[in-house]
């Protein structure tokens, strides 16, 4: 995949590591976001692998969400749901996989990246990652990422986060069930996540789908709620309050 980013995918003694990786903060583009989905399924049709671990590289960041670039380019409706309906993709494969996903998050978290932890079964970190939900600073909001946020950590901090679009810190993110763990080194996060993985691969493969089934068996909705959701942001995208707000968020960047 070139410059664009790539995603890799290891499997060893029933553990499947799937790690993306993309110059731009490990921001993920529509294209990466299609192959991240096509791994996750693939990987989870496999019966001798147990478990998933997602992971990216580097030490800096674990996600920065959506491509900018990608988003500053959208002219139409059909493209705007096509950009959001990127990250929804993602996250309803691993709601669907019959395999529990680990996350482990070795940096900051931004918008779409929050959602990919959160739709893990359970994410491990380094007292570093902090996480943002910035949406509503381009004049939009976390509308497809929302209910797997809000499912993992409740409405009251899924709202103050959307509200106040600030950073909050690892342990925030453990006090609200984000993080189930956070370490003081990526050593001692690899460790867990090993320690954590190897004892699934152990664990009884119809006990551990029957337990992903449970986890999940309230949204069977989420195809269509996340694709509702993506046409919300492909309209807002296009609407002239939006596009004031992303001209300027260009300004600063440059």
């Amino acid at each position: 995949m070139g410059h664009s980013g790539k995603v890799h995918t290891i499997i060893e003694n029933g553990i499947a590591k799937i790690r993306f990786f993309h110059p731009k903060s490990n921001s993920l583009p529509g294209e990466l976001l299609r192959e991240l989905s096509n791994r996750i399924t693939d990987v989870s049709l496999i019966p001798e692998i147990r478990v998933i671990v997602l992971e990216s590289e580097g030490e800096k960041s674990f996600c920065a969400g959506a491509s900018f670039d990608e988003l500053i380019s959208i002219k139409n409706f059909f493209e705007g749901k096509k950009f959001f309906s990127g990250f929804a993709k993602v996250i309803n494969t691993m709601r669907k996989s019959g395999k529990l996903i680990i996350a482990r998050v070795q940096g900051k978290a931004v918008g779409g990246g929050v959602g990919l932890i959160a739709a893990a079964d359970y994410a491990l970190a380094v007292d570093t990652a902090e996480i943002k939900l910035s949406e509503l600073a381009l004049g939009l909001g976390p509308f497809v990422v929302g209910p797997a946020v809000e499912r993992k950590i409740g409405v009251a901090a899924f709202s103050e986060m959307s509200i106040d679009y600030e950073w909050r810190s690892a342990s925030w993110a453990k006090e609200k069930g984000l993080y189930v763990n956070i370490y003081s080194s990526i050593s001692e996060l690899d460790e867990a996540v090993k320690n954590l993985s190897e004892k699934l691969a152990s664990a009884n493969p119809e006990a551990t789908k029957e337990l992903k089934r449970i986890f999940w068996q309230d949204v069977q909705n989420w195809d269509i709620l996340l694709e509702q959701r993506a046409e919300l942001s492909g309209r807002l995208v296009l609407s002239e309050f939006t596009k004031n707000y992303i001209e300027k968020f260009k300004e600063i960047i440059k």
